[in-house]
C-alpha cells in the first residue's frame, strides 16, 4: 500500500497536517531550504533595487525626465559613491533606448549655460560625484523611443577597474 492511501486510511487526526498535502509528505528540510534561499534572494533584490554596487562603488537613484514623443535626446542622473581606496573612472556609457550615451556637465562661458563632453569621469578614493541637473550627466543622443514616466530602461556604465555595471533608470515626471 502506498504512503498516500495508508496515510488517508488512518484519518487525519492520526497522520497530522501532512495527509492534506501533495504526495501525503512532509516538507524536507531541503524544502525548507529553498524557500529560505527564495526569500532571502527576493528580500535582497527588493531592498538594492535603487543601489547598485560593483566593488567599491555604490551607484544609487539614476533617475531620468519624462519628455515629450518627439525629444531627440535625454539625460540620466545618479550618483557614484567610491568606498574604496583607490580612485576609479567612468570611462563611457550605453543604453539600447538611444543610438549613443555620452557624459556631459555645463559651464558658464560669459552668461550663457553651455553643455560639454566630458571623456571620462574620476570617482575619487573614499568620495562622491554626483550626477544632477546643472551639472554632470549622461546625455542619451538620439532616443529609440519616448521616455514614459513610470517606465524603467537599462543603462550600462563602463568604469575602468570596476568594469561594466547595468543599472535600471527610472523616468519621473517633471
Amino acid at each position: 500500500m502506498n504512503g498516500t492511501l495508508r496515510r488517508a486510511r488512518i484519518g487525519r487526526a492520526a497522520a497530522g497536517r501532512w495527509a492534506a498535502r501533495p504526495g501525503g509528505c512532509r516538507p524536507s528540510v531541503v524544502h525548507h531550504s529553498l524557500w529560505s534561499l527564495v526569500l532571502v534572494t527576493v528580500l535582497s533584490g527588493a531592498a538594492s533595487a535603487g543601489e547598485h554596487t560593483p566593488g567599491d562603488l555604490s551607484i544609487t537613484g539614476p533617475w531620468s525626465f519624462e519628455l515629450p514623443p518627439v525629444s531627440p535626446n535625454g539625460a540620466v542622473y545618479l550618483r557614484i559613491e567610491n568606498r574604496g581606496q583607490a580612485s576609479d573612472r567612468l570611462v563611457s556609457a550605453h543604453s539600447p533606448i538611444a543610438g549613443r550615451a555620452e557624459m556631459h556637465t555645463h559651464e558658464m562661458a560669459g552668461e550663457v549655460m553651455k553643455m560639454r563632453r566630458v571623456h571620462s569621469v574620476e570617482i575619487p578614493a573614499q568620495g562622491e560625484v554626483a550626477f544632477e541637473p546643472g551639472g554632470l550627466h549622461v546625455m542619451l543622443l538620439g532616443l529609440k523611443k519616448p521616455l514614459v514616466a513610470g517606465e524603467r530602461f537599462p543603462l550600462v556604465l563602463e568604469f575602468e577597474k570596476a568594469g561594466a555595471v547595468e543599472v535600471s533608470v527610472e523616468i519621473t515626471s517633471r
